[in-house]
């Protein structure tokens, strides 16, 4: 299975990423580990975007010592990938720990069913009933979901340099 996956960190304004090598890790401590080692310290907002064989995306993001925060853009990947099924479970049981809290949003939710923090990126410009209209949109392959919220984001140069 072939994927791409980048850790992009913002420091004082800039954003600035590194392609990452997710082969050894075995669960969502393992990918925090990775995306914190490409990061450095002194990060701002630090994200792991990943995809997979333009089927799906994933977002992991840390800020200081919180939980990692997981987002994925189609749930069915915990049965047929391995970091699908790392970083779906995560997402799983973030988007059991809000089904508490929010309004039932079914009407935006695409097929696939996006599970997790859908808002991860709100405070990048990218509201969570932004981000799951995009995973619902017929014909939107990860990248291009991905490059739109990094367009927003403000780190769609760091993604597209490392695409290159």
């Amino acid at each position: 299975m072939s994927y791409f996956a980048v850790a992009l960190a913002r420091r004082g304004g800039d954003w600035a990423g590194d392609e990452i090598d997710l082969a050894d890790v075995e669960d969502l401590d393992g990918v925090v580990d990775v995306l914190r080692q490409a990061v450095g310290d002194d990060t701002e907002v630090a994200l792991m975007l990943f995809e997979e064989n333009d089927e799906w995306f994933g977002i992991v993001r840390i800020d200081d010592d919180a939980d990692p925060r997981v987002f994925v853009s189609d749930g069915r990947v915990i049965e047929t990938s391995t970091i699908g099924a790392i970083l779906g479970e995560a997402a799983a049981v973030q988007d059991d720990e809000d089904d508490d809290d929010e309004e039932d949003d079914d009407d935006v939710r695409a097929a696939g069913d996006p599970i997790g923090d859908a808002d991860v990126l709100t405070d990048l410009g990218t509201p969570a009933d932004r981000l799951l209209k995009l995973c619902a949109e017929e014909g939107q392959l990860p990248a291009d979901i991905l490059s739109v919220v990094c367009e927003t984001a403000g780190c769609l140069e760091a993604l597209e340099q490392l695409r290159a």
